[in-house]
């Protein structure tokens, strides 16, 4: 049986175009609005605005929904037909606004594609509300009101269109944030704060050398740094000292390690040190995922004696030293694969070469000579 629904809203009249604004419990929403997704029809002509829903996406704001404290600020856009009309109330009101109600039809025997309301943006964010283990949850909704299917969809597209926040900028902002988090996001949370203490720690080797959304001027990509972090975190140095931590995350152990083995390569390498990617591979991304990967290695070898000292990594990095070629000269790959200092790209081919030549030079000159000369346990 077809009823109505009235929602308290603000009308706002925005040049010849009028909004709504209005907060619903999500759990209503899809009994008064469906979702228009794109498809073709059978001569090929392309129909509806929205994109299918995304599962893992849902299932993540799902879990945050059923966490202590969500809160979903930001507004979903539903276009309404001419059938929902808007019935001013007296009480304050501007030359652009005035308060009222939504009085929006409900029939429960309508088929989805005869509902009123089309879901413009939010579709993953009310289909995780709708899924979600619990009574109710109101949203912020900006709403219009047309018949035309063409404005519908313009208003899908100038919704979506607009430039994100640049990932660089999420991933500053992640170590500030306490609340659950996307998977992808959650990850990266111990990542990127690490790499916050390595740009803004005066005492840290790489103090302002790293480009971000707050210090553009920075010459080591915050991509690099956070891919070379991760690498670690996940099955080096780093994913030791964290994985002994249990549940108490402290990241003065880890930056310890950074700090000293940064500060090492600084050493090592001073004639290189500086000079921005287009001059020198040490600090481009090739070199950065590389010396990650010396790092860990480095430390496994000291492992039975705890972590390295910047001494300790100085000395193993000063003996494959010689074979490198960061900024002139061509690196000896072997019979054949001879490239030049700057055909290193910041490629996965090129780290993959790269690294697995250093790693090999790393253990014929440094790690198989201790082993051979019986003083594997004494490297203090």
């Amino acid at each position: 049986m077809a009823k109505t629904l009235r929602v308290p809203a603000i009308e706002v009249r925005q040049g010849k175009r009028t909004l709504y604004t209005l907060a619903i419990d999500g759990k209503c929403v899809h009994e008064i609005a469906t979702v228009s997704r794109i498809k073709r029809t059978q001569d090929g002509t392309l129909g509806g605005y929205q994109r299918p829903e995304v599962l893992s996406h849902i299932d993540e704001i799902r879990n945050y929904l059923e966490s202590d404290s969500p809160m979903i600020p930001n507004a979903v856009v539903i276009a309404f037909d001419s059938r929902v009309t808007f019935v001013a109330v007296k009480g304050p009101q501007t030359t652009y606004s005035r308060i009222g109600e939504l009085v929006i039809p409900i029939d429960p025997t309508w088929a989805p594609e005869d509902r009123p309301g089309f879901i413009v943006d939010g579709q993953q964010r009310l289909a995780a509300v709708r899924e979600a283990q619990i009574d109710s949850f109101p949203i912020c909704v900006s709403a219009f009101i047309t018949d035309d299917l063409t404005q519908q969809t313009e208003q899908f597209i100038l919704v979506n269109s607009t430039k994100p926040l640049p990932k660089g900028l999420i991933y500053e902002l992640l170590p500030g944030t306490e609340t659950q988090l996307p998977s992808l996001l959650a990850r990266r949370r111990v990542p990127a704060a690490l790499l916050s203490r390595l740009n803004r720690d005066e005492n840290s080797p790489l103090y302002q050398l790293i480009q971000t959304a707050t210090n553009p001027d920075g010459m080591i990509k915050d991509n690099s740094i956070l891919k070379m972090l991760e690498s670690s975190l996940s099955d080096g140095v780093l994913y030791r000292i964290r994985h002994g931590m249990g549940d108490d995350l402290e990241y003065e152990p880890m930056l310890g390690v950074l700090f000293a083995f940064w500060s090492a390569v600084q050493e090592v390498f001073a004639a290189e040190w500086g000079l921005p990617p287009k001059r020198c591979r040490l600090l481009h991304g090739a070199g950065v995922a590389c010396l990650g990967l010396m790092m860990d290695a480095i430390a496994e070898r000291y492992r039975s004696k705890g972590l390295p000292t910047k001494a300790q990594f100085a000395r193993d990095l000063a003996a494959v030293a010689p074979v490198c070629r960061w900024s002139e000269g061509y690196w000896d790959f072997g019979p054949g694969q001879q490239h030049k200092w700057n055909e290193i790209q910041n490629t996965s081919s090129s780290i993959k070469l790269l690294s697995h030549y250093l790693l090999v030079q790393y253990k014929g000159l440094v790690w198989n000579k201790s082993s051979a000369n019986g003083r594997q346990l004494n490297l203090a």
